[in-house]
């Protein structure tokens, strides 16, 4: 139990639609910080991801300190379990506890959407805006500065 109080309190917090920030994280994807660790006490961060045909990736990869759970919203998005690629359509979800591979694709002919849950609340929003920084600049990175970059964000490759 972590709310010992016996009445309850008024602590929402409402965040507009339009006050979300937005990255293109690469090219075809946009990356909308909906609920990051920032504003839910670190509890947990949402992301909304959109990717035209064929754009967005993340091969296989592991975090030591947060899950990470993908609930596609619409098209299909190739999803890597630690095993398979799984074709994720609309409805679908994956969850990738802590150590857990994975990875994520949209291969498909057309657009998708999927939402990204990271628990605890990862400052993902600096990953994010970082990817987003090299996407816009055309900066090409080194294989050491690719590595260098996931390990500041609890990234690492799977082998």
């Amino acid at each position: 139990m972590t709310y010992t109080a016996d009445s309850g309190a008024v602590s929402a917090t409402f965040h507009p639609s339009a006050e979300a920030e937005q990255a293109v994280t690469g090219p075809g994807t946009i990356s909308r910080f909906v609920a990051p660790g920032s504003v839910t006490q670190g509890r947990f961060g949402l992301y909304k991801f959109r990717m035209t045909a064929g754009a967005g990736r993340a091969d296989p990869h592991f975090h030591r300190t947060f899950s990470e759970s993908f609930y596609v919203l619409s098209g299909t998005m190739r999803l890597y379990d630690g095993g398979d690629w799984i074709d994720a359509s609309a409805g679908d979800f994956l969850h990738v506890p802590e150590g857990g591979v994975h990875g994520f694709r949209n291969d498909s002919g057309a657009a998708a959407t999927m939402l990204i849950l990271f628990a605890p609340g990862a400052p993902r929003e600096t990953y994010f805006r970082e990817l987003a920084d090299i996407s816009s600049s055309g900066r090409v990175l080194s294989d050491e500065e690719w590595t260098d970059l996931f390990a500041r964000h609890d990234q690492y490759r799977a082998t």
